[in-house]
């Protein structure tokens, strides 16, 4: 009597087993058996919108992201697509009820100093002026750059996508890891700063900036800046490579109405500046630059 209740007790055991692996929940409600056939954008999808709205409106993203093929690059979930679509129909909202602080990461590998640059460019250009570095991380190649500002609403994805292809950089992946903490990361291995090249015999007039001017230098060997007379103008030129690493500088502690410059060889980026305070610019500089390389 007692090995039949015990056979009976070790059946009941598996089978009881078998029922909670069964109903093992796992993100927003998708039980294992589900999971095998679930796909990466179903699960892409699910990290961005909250769990009962995916639940409730689950038939309609099914019609939303047919054909799923659109909504990929090779085996890659395009989240910027995944997002902008969320959004435009109803299922994500980027915006707060009021002002709130919003952290942003930033992971690429290459060059920290040209990926710093190349992100404060970009977020100054989608109307980023006032953020703090929360910190700065490189670890096996990787490079992490965390920013904190306070905003009423987060990034819009396709807006900040579109500014990053004008210096050749695109979004890689996207990590919502809450409502107030966004991750992205960003392919740059075709990044360049999105400034003026110099071509040989093209006159360029820099007006008036409160940020220091940068230029691409890469094809032209000389370079003759001629200052307005209005300015009261103490160069400051600086030198990078391509990757912005500094070079040369070149400082005048005296007015200067023009300066002759010869490129360094391995120059890619100039910046022009003063050496006191960028409000002595108070017109133009006129910059004609000759030779190719």
């Amino acid at each position: 009597m007692v090995k039949i209740f015990l056979s009976f007790l070790v059946l009941y055991s598996f089978s009881f087993a078998d029922e909670v692996n069964d109903s093992i929940i796992l993100d927003n409600s998708i039980t294992v058996n589900e999971k095998v056939n679930i796909d990466p954008l179903n699960m892409k999808i699910q990290t961005f919108i909250d769990k009962n709205i995916y639940i409730q409106n689950k038939a309609y993203i099914d019609i939303l992201f047919s054909p799923k093929s659109d909504y990929y690059h090779g085996e890659m979930v395009n989240t910027v697509k995944v997002i902008q679509t969320l959004k435009e129909n109803g299922l994500l909202s980027l915006f707060f009820k009021k002002p709130t602080n919003l952290k942003i990461n930033f992971k690429t590998s290459g060059s920290p100093i040209f990926f710093v640059k190349l992100m404060s460019n970009t977020l100054r250009n989608i109307g980023y002026f006032r953020y703090v570095t929360k910190e700065s991380n490189l670890n096996n190649r990787e490079f992490t750059w965390s920013i904190n500002l306070v905003s009423e609403y987060a990034t819009d994805p396709q807006v900040l996508q579109n500014e990053l292809l004008k210096s050749g950089c695109t979004i890689v992946d996207i990590e919502k890891n809450s409502a107030t903490d966004w991750t992205y990361i960003i392919d740059m291995r075709d990044g360049h700063l999105n400034v003026d090249t110099l071509v040989d015999g093209n006159e360029v007039k820099l007006k008036r900036s409160v940020y220091a001017h940068w230029l691409d230098v890469s094809n032209i060997t000389r370079l003759e800046i001629q200052s307005s007379r209005r300015n009261n103008w103490y160069p400051k030129i600086s030198y990078y490579n391509s990757s912005l690493n500094l070079l040369k500088v070149i400082s005048k502690d005296t007015k200067m109405r023009k300066i002759a410059l010869n490129i360094p060889r391995c120059a890619t980026y100039i910046k022009i500046s003063d050496i006191y305070t960028l409000k002595n610019l108070k017109d133009s500089l006129i910059l004609t630059p000759t030779g190719s390389k």
